[in-house]
C-alpha cells in the first residue's frame, strides 16, 4: 500500500480535529440529563450530558462554574451554553461551558420576560396608573395560603402593630395550575363586594417555578382593573414577580407589606397623648376665662339688681354655661377629628423618609452638576479661543503688521482701493502698524 507523503503524529490529528471543529460550532446551546457529575478539589465541574440515545462530555471551569445559582446532580435537567472543542490529550471530543441554568427554569424565564416586555409596552404597569393607599386601612382582605408561613408573618406584624385593623383572610391555592386562576377570582370577588380598603397578596419565597402563579396575565390584568388598591407581597426581596408591576404598591416581603399597611400603634399613642394634654390645656384655659366672666357677672348684678334682674341674670348664665359646655365638646370633638386626620397624613406622607430620599439625592447631584459647568466651561473657553483666532485670521490690522499699510482719503476718511479713486493732489493717510503717514497724491497710473 502506497504511503502517503504527510504522515500526522497523533498530536497533530487531534489539534487539526480541535480546531475544525472550533471554527464550526463557535458556540452551541445544549439541553439535556446532567450524569457522572464530579467537582474535584480544583473546583472545576465534570459532567456528562445525555439522552435516551446519545451522551457528551462536557466541563465547565472554576471561575464560571462557582457562579451556579444551584447544585448541579445526577439526573437534573440543564441549558448549557459553550463552545464545541477536543481535548488533545486524550482525544475526548467535550463541551466547554460558560452558561448553565435549569432547563425548566429557563423557560419560564423567558416566557416571563417576554410577558412583562408585552404587558409593560400595553401601559399595565405605568406608575401613573397606581393609586395611593388610603390613609386609614380599617378592613385588609389577605389572598394567600392559610396555612403558609407568609400569612403567619402578615398577621403576627397586624396584630403588633395596629390590633384595631379588621383583618379577613381569603384561602387560596399559591402553587400549582389551579392556583392562578383561583387567585384571580378571589381578587375580583373581593373587589367587586366593595369591603375592603386594600387587599394583599402574598406568599413566601421559592424559586421561580413556585412563584410562577403570580407571573399569570390574567391576574396582572385583574389588579390593573380593580377599583380596590392592591398590595403585592411575593417571596423575598429578590423576587420579582407581574403582581409586584401590576399592583399599586410592592412590598419586598410579607412583613414589610403589613408594616405599611398600618401605622405602629406605640407611636399613635405617643402622639395621641401629647395633643390631649395639650387640647386639656387649652380647655382648662377656655373655661378659666368663662368663669372669670361669669364671676365679673355675678358681681355686677350683685350691686345693681332687683330680684328679677338677679333671676335674668341667672337664667342667662345657665344658658352660657351650657352653650359653653356645648362648645366645649363640640370643639374637643372637631380637635380630635383634626389629630385623627393629622395623624393619618402624617403617616402617608412620611416625611423622614421623604426627606432623607431627597437629601440623599441632592448629594448625589452635587458632584454631576459640579462637573457638568466645569465641562461647560472648558467648551466655552475653547469656543472663545476658536473665536479669537478666526478674528485674527481676517483681520485687516493683521495684515498691516506683516508690513502693509491702509490708505483712506484725508477728508471723508473712505477707503481707497483704486488708483482711479484718486487725483493728483488729492491727500491722503497710509495707516501702517506703528501709526499714520499723511500723504499727497503726484500722479496716477492704472494698470488697464
Amino acid at each position: 500500500m502506497e504511503r502517503s507523503a504527510d504522515i500526522l503524529t497523533p498530536n497533530q490529528l487531534n489539534t487539526l480535529a480541535r480546531d475544525l471543529l472550533e471554527s464550526a460550532f463557535p458556540l452551541v446551546w445544549v439541553e439535556g440529563e446532567l450524569g457522572n457529575v464530579s467537582r474535584p478539589a480544583s473546583g472545576h465541574l465534570y459532567f456528562t450530558l445525555k439522552d435516551a440515545r446519545a451522551q457528551v462530555r462536557a466541563a465547565m471551569f472554576k471561575p464560571k462554574s462557582q457562579w451556579l445559582k444551584f447544585v448541579p446532580r445526577e439526573g437534573l435537567r440543564v441549558l448549557v451554553r459553550g463552545r464545541l472543542t477536543l481535548y488533545e490529550a486524550r482525544g475526548d471530543y467535550q463541551l466547554i461551558l460558560d452558561h448553565m441554568e435549569e432547563a425548566g427554569e429557563g423557560a419560564l424565564r423567558r416566557a416571563y420576560d417576554e410577558l412583562k416586555a408585552r404587558l409593560e409596552a400595553e401601559g399595565l404597569f405605568d406608575p401613573a396608573r397606581k393609586r395611593a393607599l388610603p390613609a386609614h386601612v380599617r378592613r385588609l382582605a389577605v389572598i394567600t395560603s392559610p396555612s403558609g408561613a407568609a400569612v403567619r408573618d402578615v398577621l403576627s406584624v397586624l396584630a403588633r402593630r395596629f390590633p384595631l385593623l379588621e383583618v379577613e383572610l381569603l384561602p387560596s391555592l399559591v402553587q400549582g395550575d389551579t392556583a392562578a386562576a383561583q387567585i384571580t377570582s378571589l381578587l375580583r370577588k373581593a373587589d367587586a363586594s366593595g369591603r375592603y380598603d386594600v387587599i394583599l397578596l402574598t406568599r413566601g419565597g421559592g424559586s421561580l417555578e413556585d412563584l410562577w402563579a403570580f407571573n399569570d396575565e390574567q391576574l396582572a390584568r385583574a389588579i390593573a382593573a380593580s377599583n380596590t388598591p392592591v398590595v403585592s407581597a411575593v417571596g423575598h426581596e429578590t423576587d420579582f414577580s407581574l403582581t409586584d408591576f401590576a399592583a399599586d404598591l410592592r412590598a419586598p416581603t410579607p412583613s414589610v407589606a403589613a408594616e405599611l399597611l398600618v401605622p405602629d400603634q406605640r407611636d399613635l399613642t405617643v402622639r395621641l397623648r401629647r395633643l390631649a394634654q395639650r387640647l386639656t390645656q387649652l380647655q382648662t384655659h377656655a373655661l378659666g376665662q368663662a368663669m372669670q366672666r361669669a364671676d365679673r357677672a355675678a358681681l355686677r348684678l350683685q350691686t345693681h339688681s332687683p330680684q328679677a334682674r338677679l333671676d335674668l341674670l341667672r337664667h342667662r348664665q345657665e344658658a352660657a354655661f351650657a352653650r359653653l359646655d356645648a362648645a366645649w365638646r363640640q370643639q374637643q370633638e372637631r380637635r380630635q377629628a383634626r389629630l385623627a386626620n393629622s395623624a393619618a397624613i402624617l403617616r402617608a406622607t412620611q416625611p423622614q423618609r421623604r426627606l432623607a430620599a431627597l437629601t440623599e439625592r441632592l448629594a448625589a447631584l452635587a458632584p454631576r452638576v459640579q462637573a457638568a459647568m466645569a465641562r461647560q466651561l472648558q467648551r466655552d473657553a475653547l469656543r472663545l479661543r476658536g473665536i479669537a483666532r478666526s478674528l485674527e485670521a481676517v483681520s485687516p490690522l493683521a495684515t498691516v503688521a506683516r508690513g502693509y499699510s491702509i490708505l483712506t482719503r484725508s477728508d471723508d476718511g473712505a477707503l481707497v482701493r483704486s488708483v482711479d479713486q484718486l487725483q493728483p493732489g488729492d491727500r491722503v493717510q497710509a495707516r501702517l502698524a506703528d501709526g499714520h503717514v499723511p500723504l499727497r497724491v503726484e500722479s496716477g497710473n492704472s494698470n488697464h
